[in-house]
């Protein structure tokens, strides 16, 4: 039930599809939501962020606000699926193997995903869209598995976790200097620049000073964003969650999540090795975005051999959550891809 008791702000027609189900991908049951107006139109895939951070996911069913995007018109031109990934939200569960928790794992079950959707829906492409964390597991997905993409889209696309946490770093210093705040430049100077691979700690402390400074939303005098709280209300609000998975979400899948094992693969991840993609390939990034650098996917952009066209944009209100209104031109983006806009090598 919805904790807040609000009613949903869209409800799928008894003949499309509202459903939520159970997949098995990688040995492990994974929640699946699949809502559209038509079946019969592409099927679009979107890959949270987090880790363990279930949003875009089955929380957003019959909200539009998704952080990474709108939906409410995405279900009337797409399939549209939202997969809570292992040991996230709806799909947490203890008995969930700690060492299942790698990267390679995680694609493995998005393209184990992507071909369960194929066959559901009789398909030879999909969509598939992926948040901050997930558009690792996208692009490396959309690198490998080309031929099984209509296209890629990574709305802040992560290149480089190490290069990211070392401007991050840079970055909330030069804050914290400006603001004159001792306690934080004292903070940083203990943990030390980053890779932070060898102590889960030091890399979850790393996160409380970047939050402080919302390294993930931007506002300003004419700029307003819903703000983290924004963020809770979507779980608050979802007819799918009780406390229960609010708690799992939280704290349950986060400590399952973070282990020793995938901060080591996160200082391993460096998708700049990436020369070609065979697909469409978009990039959406918040021009204020200081959470996941823009710069560094901007150089690959410029740089990756793309030869079914490439394209990059630019959301100048923008940080890594999405502003509502940016996050609506997200939604009417993909909605052109499957209504024949142009596309063009260029950073608009």
């Amino acid at each position: 039930m919805a904790l807040f008791f609000k009613k949903r702000e869209f409800v799928i027609p008894s003949t499309g599809i509202d459903s939520l189900e159970k997949v098995n991908l990688g040995g492990v049951e994974q929640s699946v939501l699949i809502q559209a107006v038509n079946p019969d139109n592409p099927v679009l895939l979107f890959v949270h962020g987090g880790p363990c951070m279930p949003v875009p996911g089955v929380v957003s069913r019959g909200q539009d606000y998704a952080i990474a995007t709108a939906t409410k018109k995405l279900v009337e031109h797409f399939v549209l699926v939202f997969w809570d990934q292992r040991g996230a939200g709806k799909s947490y569960n203890k008995t969930i193997p700690a060492e299942s928790m790698k990267i390679e794992q995680f694609i493995s079950d998005c393209n184990e995903l992507i071909d369960f959707l194929r066959k559901r829906f009789n398909r030879e492409k999909i969509y598939l869209a992926g948040h901050s964390w997930g558009t690792i597991i996208g692009l490396s997905v959309a690198s490998r598995y080309a031929e099984k993409l209509h296209a890629y889209i990574g709305i802040s696309q992560i290149m480089n976790w190490t290069e990211n946490d070392q401007l991050c770093y840079d970055w909330v210093k030069e804050k914290a200097e400006s603001a004159g705040d001792n306690k934080t430049l004292k903070k940083l100077e203990e943990l030390g620049k980053p890779p932070y691979d060898k102590s889960v700690k030091k890399f979850k402390d790393f996160r409380g000073p970047l939050m402080e400074y919302k390294s993930m939303i931007y506002e300003s005098e004419t700029v307003k964003h819903p703000g983290m709280m924004g963020g809770l209300r979507i779980f608050l609000n979802s007819s799918d969650y009780s406390f229960k998975d609010i708690f799992h979400t939280f704290y349950s899948a986060y400590n399952l999540t973070y282990t020793q094992a995938l901060i080591e693969d996160f200082a391993e991840v460096n998708l700049h090795t990436i020369k070609r993609i065979d697909t469409p390939l978009y990039f959406l990034h918040g021009k204020q975005d200081f959470h996941v650098d823009g710069r560094t996917v901007e150089r690959f952009f410029k740089k990756v051999e793309a030869p079914y066209g490439k394209e990059m944009l630019w959301y100048k209100n923008s940080s890594h959550m999405l502003h509502p209104e940016d996050a609506k031109k997200v939604e009417e983006f993909m909605i052109g891809l499957v209504n024949g806009s142009n596309l063009s090598e260029k950073i608009n």
